[in-house]
């Protein structure tokens, strides 16, 4: 892993002082969008944007909310009535915050992420995206208070939004992830937000089948899916260029909490990562793909639950052409000011190739820029 993929570790203190600020506000806002800016912030100090964030988090925080307040607390007994419940959301982040005052953070992750595993895509897969941009910077760095609290935090949006898949039938899977995204059936119907959409989904290739045998065949495997969604945003992100991130950052989510967790748990975690990805793959993708220029793999992808504040934006191919440093392309999505987009390019730093930096070109082209 080159060090433009590894990114910097915050000794500023730039990335606690932005998730104290954070802290003081909910996990949702306007009804049901998530919270975006402890996933973004955390992006942009860590892929060396840190001067930024907190003028980033000035311009996004007339967006945000306060807590919503407690309805009854969450224990060890009821938290079973209590999971998926948004109206607890509160008493979520108090039981987790409770959790980790009381034992290490990684004794409550492995405790906790398979009983939440199955839920992956609540919230619009948030909350897994939330905990995994957290346990990065965990493992990378030192585990602040302010660090620990936004553990509790992902987690307790996580449990409130927690949203199985319906039983779907399993599909006769190609080798390859990337085949594998290109086979997953497409809802009948693509309106609505995305639980409804969740509702239609039918089945999905069972890839990569009984593999991975082993924790680091999962890895494997998750990478490689993680690289695939990457590339397929490139020729498909047009269709909804906000959700259909999701399908690629999820994922990377999981890949990056698996050195927290027993091997044990990441064959399953490859699974979920694999059904959340084909999920929202196959309730806003499109039939067909868009070549763009400089996209070396081969890669497949209307709307949107989070379009409101954001329309397609022109098209510039001049970026989606040559060899491209990732720094600049990082520092141009900071720029464009997207929390989507921001976190896409981050996942595409990760993925670290050419076929990646285009992607998230095309990201930068298709949303709006914030400012």
């Amino acid at each position: 892993m080159t060090d433009t993929q590894r990114g910097h570790a915050d000794t500023s203190g730039t990335l606690d002082e932005a998730l104290e600020r954070i802290h003081l506000s909910g996990p949702e806002r306007d009804g049901r969008l998530s919270n975006h800016a402890p996933m973004a912030v955390e992006a942009l100090v860590r892929r060396g944007q840190a001067p930024a964030a907190h003028r980033w988090l000035d311009r996004y925080r007339a967006k945000l909310e306060d807590m919503p307040g407690s309805v009854e607390p969450v224990t060890g007994q009821n938290w079973h009535e209590a999971l998926g419940d948004i109206r607890r959301v509160a008493d979520w982040t108090l039981f987790f915050e409770r959790e980790t005052a009381d034992r290490p953070w990684r004794t409550v992750l492995a405790a906790w992420w398979p009983r939440l595993l199955p839920g992956i895509a609540g919230g619009a897969t948030h909350g897994v995206i939330r905990v995994g941009h957290s346990v990065r910077t965990l493992l990378e760095g030192e585990e602040t208070a302010p660090r620990v609290r936004e553990f509790a935090h992902a987690l307790g949006y996580w449990a409130a939004r927690y949203a199985p898949l319906p039983a779907l039938e399993r599909l006769t899977a190609p080798p390859g992830a990337a085949a594998a995204l290109d086979q997953v059936p497409l809802i009948a119907e693509q309106d609505g937000d995305l639980p409804s959409r969740l509702g239609r989904l039918t089945g999905f290739p069972d890839w990569p089948g009984r593999r991975p045998e082993g924790p680091e065949a999962a890895r494997a495997a998750l990478g490689e899916l993680v690289r695939a969604a990457t590339h397929r945003y490139a020729t498909h992100g047009h269709a909804s260029p906000i959700m259909l991130v999701h399908s690629a950052t999820a994922p990377n989510a999981v890949l990056r909490t698996l050195p927290a967790l027993p091997d044990a748990l990441w064959a399953p975690s490859m699974h979920a990562a694999w059904a959340a990805s084909a999920a929202v793959t196959s309730a806003y993708a499109p039939r067909e793909g868009l070549p763009v220029a400089g996209h070396g793999t081969a890669a497949q992808g209307t709307e949107n639950t989070e379009t409101a504040e954001h329309t397609q934006g022109a098209q510039d191919p001049q970026h989606s052409q040559g060899a491209q440093d990732p720094q600049d392309v990082f520092a141009r999505a900071a720029a464009h000011g997207d929390d989507h987009t921001i976190k896409f390019t981050d996942t595409a730093l990760d993925v670290g190739d050419e076929s990646a930096l285009v992607a998230a070109g095309r990201a930068i082209e298709l949303n709006t820029p914030v400012w």
